[in-house]
């Protein structure tokens, strides 16, 4: 299919699909209820192992600097099978090593994650990001945990991963009625600098264009920011930000009042041959390149 692609392609990352469709929040705009479930389901899945050595030999070809450890629900649910994947991906030796989490359960449950977050650093375990909706926790409560009386402590949590040796992405989704606004932006970025946050990325909530969930999906729409929101952000990020590095997705990250910033979106899909964002490596074997189109398929 892609007969030069070590030659000519330009990948961002190496996607690992961690865990099952489980999760412990209960976001209104989750893009995995609206994406195809490419063979995950409740329960645990088996990993094909063969099959994730050749997609990580072909990211390592293909010179990948980063490995994104996700899921279709929340990962550190399984936090054996993400140590399974750390001692698999150690002999490839990817410059970076991503999970990307809730970060509930590694808050509230710290003496049982303590030892797992120990272990995956040792092995080569960089980031850990952190999805919210807010920098208050009331915000972060209404999306994440609606079901719950409080949110998580998320500055200790920033600081319990810092001790550990982690940097910290905060991976704020903007929606209206929460960061919709250049003051509440500024806000955002002033919580992510004085918690010692190393980067954070915004990113409008969006559907994709076939839905597989009706009801996240009007929640999306309903929420989504107007035009004019998203040009206040963006104005502002340009009025006080210098631009430093430009992703061929769209991407751009910013030293906004000296914190690191990027604002870019999600569900991206670049038709042509020099480019594809990720690689997507799910647990029954499949390697994909977009979580929308079930035909985004290398093997």
């Amino acid at each position: 299919m892609f007969n030069k692609i070590g030659e000519r392609m330009n990948i961002q990352n190496f996607s690992i699909v961690a865990g099952s469709e489980a999760c412990n929040a209960r976001c209104p705009y989750c893009i995995s209820k609206m994406t195809p479930k490419q063979g995950i389901e409740l329960k645990e899945p088996s990993v094909n192992w063969r099959n994730f050595r050749k997609g990580a030999i072909l990211a390592r070809n293909m010179k990948v600097p980063t490995v994104m450890i996700t899921g279709k629900g929340e990962p550190t649910l399984f936090p054996d099978q993400i140590s399974k994947f750390m001692n698999a991906l150690e002999e490839f030796e990817f410059p970076f090593t991503e999970l990307q989490t809730n970060g509930v359960l590694l808050q509230e449950q710290k003496k049982k994650y303590e030892p797992y977050l120990k272990e995956w650093y040792d092995k080569g375990m960089s980031t850990i990001a952190i999805s919210i909706a807010h920098y208050e926790p009331e915000k972060n409560r209404e999306i994440f945990l609606p079901h719950r009386k409080h949110y998580m402590e998320l500055p200790e949590l920033i600081h319990n991963l810092h001790d550990t040796g982690y940097s910290v992405r905060l991976t704020c989704m903007l929606a209206d009625g929460y960061v919709d606004s250049a003051k509440k932006f500024e806000n955002l970025v002033l919580f992510a600098r004085d918690n010692g946050v190393e980067q954070l990325t915004a990113r409008p909530i969006t559907k994709p264009k076939n839905s597989l969930d009706d009801e996240v999906a009007e929640w999306v729409m309903k929420h989504h920011l107007k035009k004019r929101q998203f040009n206040e952000i963006e104005s502002y990020i340009h009025r006080n930000g210098v631009p430093l590095l430009k992703f061929f997705y769209g991407g751009t990250i910013y030293d906004v009042k000296d914190q690191n910033v990027c604002l870019t979106t999600c569900l991206t899909l670049d038709t042509s041959i020099e480019h594809m964002r990720q690689l997507i490596f799910f647990p029954d074997g499949h390697l994909r390149f977009d979580w929308q189109y079930k035909g985004a398929i290398l093997l």
